[in-house]
Order: structure tokens, then C-alpha cells, then sequence
């Protein structure tokens, strides 16, 4: 599973979507891989990592999970519901 981001995962849940998505894997017990796409509105098209989001979800927004099944899950709120629904046993 790779969930691609901005730069950071740290900052505030409430006002970072990358960290909000980062945290809510983590909570719920998934191991993952961090792609850090860099960039920031204006000027994601410029950086490689997010022209490969661009290319898997149609959009240059992060942050976007790709599932080891390739299924796409994009944008904080959609991950941290899909992390909550589908908890590994060990973060029970």
C-alpha cells in the first residue's frame, strides 16, 4: 500500500490532510509507504510525484492511497473513513 503526500505527515489532523490521512492508517494498524510528491497548489503539475497522482487519480491533489490491489482511495476524509472501516486485528 503507498499513500502519497505532500512533504510531511506531521502537523495537526484537523488542518493537514496528509497528516489526517497518515494518522488514520497508522491508527488503524496498516503499515504502508510514504511517497512524498512534494509541490503545493500552483505549482504540483512541476514536480514528478505528482504527475504520477495526476496519472493514477486524475487529479494532482494528495493525499491519495493506492491499495495493494491498485484500487485508488483519494483525499483525507475518503482514506481516514476507508483506515476506520477496515481496521487490521491487531489495532483492535
Amino acid at each position: 500500500m503507498k499513500l502519497y503526500v505532500c512533504y510531511g505527515t506531521f502537523g495537526p489532523p484537523d488542518r493537514h490532510p496528509c497528516a489526517k490521512a497518515h494518522r488514520a492508517l497508522r491508527e488503524a494498524g496498516h503499515e504502508f509507504e510514504v511517497v512524498r510528491t512534494f509541490g503545493c497548489y500552483g505549482t504540483d503539475r512541476l514536480f514528478r510525484g505528482r504527475r504520477e497522482v495526476k496519472e493514477l487519480s486524475g487529479s494532482y491533489k494528495v493525499p491519495t492511497l493506492v491499495l495493494d490491489d491498485g484500487s485508488i482511495i483519494d483525499g483525507s476524509a475518503a482514506i481516514a473513513q476507508w483506515a476506520r472501516a477496515h481496521r487490521e486485528p491487531s489495532a483492535l
